[in-house]
């Protein structure tokens, strides 16, 4: 039993499949590091992380989007952004058909990753330990965030 459940996990097969990138953003690597800053390219790209208490993000309170540093997409706004404690910037919902998800077994406990559902650039893990009203946590690396602020009407 134990076996199969562990063989399940590896084969990344999530349970709410997620939609494919947009092709018209399918960009070659090279010119992904041409677009994007060495830290900004081993996140959204290589799936890495960036250290806590690192991202200038974490201290924005304007009102406005969190958009994709890959391609600008909107993901979140800042009315669902919290103070999670982690150190990277936090939401409890992302803004309708922003993200796709997929499983994350990297490290040995499965985990679910979220990508811009445009470009395909790795943001970072879903939990479900965030507030209400969703009760998830979208802990994102702010080095893949570009903050836009609300414009005044």
């Amino acid at each position: 039993m134990l076996s199969r459940l562990l063989s399940w996990f590896r084969s990344g097969k999530a349970a709410d499949p997620s939609p494919s990138p947009d092709p018209a953003w399918t960009l070659s690597e090279a010119t992904w590091k041409e677009r994007l800053s060495a830290e900004a390219y081993n996140v959204l790209r290589q799936e890495g992380t960036e250290r806590p208490f690192t991202s200038p993000l974490l201290q924005q309170k304007g009102r406005g989007t969190f958009n994709c540093a890959g391609c600008d997409l909107p993901l979140f706004s800042s009315e669902s952004k919290y103070d999670s404690g982690t150190g990277w910037p936090s939401f409890f919902q992302a803004l309708p058909g922003a993200l796709a998800t997929r499983l994350d077994v990297k490290l040995v406990l499965p985990r679910t990753e979220y990508h811009c559902s445009r470009c395909g650039s790795h943001h970072g893990h879903v939990f479900g330990d965030g507030p209400q009203p969703s009760g998830k946590r979208y802990c994102n690396n702010g080095v893949a965030l570009r903050f836009v602020p609300a414009t005044k009407a």
